[in-house]
């Protein structure tokens, strides 16, 4: 009699054959997962610091914002201090002749004026040149001999420009046609 019983377990192990290949591949899908999980994690944590640096870029260019708005000022108002000292050391003197205090108001308001220029500012004063609508309000006509019809003759009010924008139209008279 022959033993069958070493051959069950050779088909055992032949039945066992097919098992092991989708074990492999189990086993090679799980450590695929893993390393999914750990390049999404990975990627979640680049994300979340690239978001907190975003946010701090938002919150440091809010706060040089505010800081330029805050200070923008300030050269032109270091600038004006000058004129300030002098306009109350003028004020601080008793006594004086009306020559030096038109004097003294003269070379404060030429101090002021050269600050202005040097921040943009130009003073419009367009006496003998036509009326041009867009920098000139003309508030009158009068007789002028001599002047060509719409020719500025007098400015009751400078206007002023801000590097090419108009701020104030100059206020001026005008010869009749």
């Amino acid at each position: 009699m022959q033993n069958n019983d070493s051959q069950v377990p050779n088909g055992a192990s032949d039945a066992n054959a097919p098992d092991t290949q989708p074990n492999a591949e189990l086993e090679a899908l799980k450590a695929r997962v893993a390393e999914l999980e750990v390049a999404n994690t990975e990627l979640r944590e680049t994300v979340l610091r690239e978001k907190a640096e975003i946010e701090n870029q938002r919150r440091r260019l809010h706060r040089d914002v505010e800081q330029a708005r805050r200070f923008a000022n300030e050269k032109l108002l270091n600038e004006l201090l000058p004129v300030y000292d002098g306009l109350e050391r003028g004020l601080a003197v008793e006594s004086g002749d009306v020559t030096s205090v038109r004097e003294g108001i003269a070379l404060t308001l030429k101090s002021l004026l050269k600050i202005a220029e040097n921040n943009g500012l130009v003073q419009v004063d367009p006496v003998g040149q036509p009326l041009d609508p867009e920098r000139h309000h003309a508030v009158s006509m009068v007789e002028a001999p001599g002047q060509e019809p719409n020719t500025v003759v007098s400015v009751l009010q400078k206007g002023y420009v801000l590097n090419d924008r108009l701020l104030r139209p100059a206020l001026v008279a005008v010869a009749k046609d």
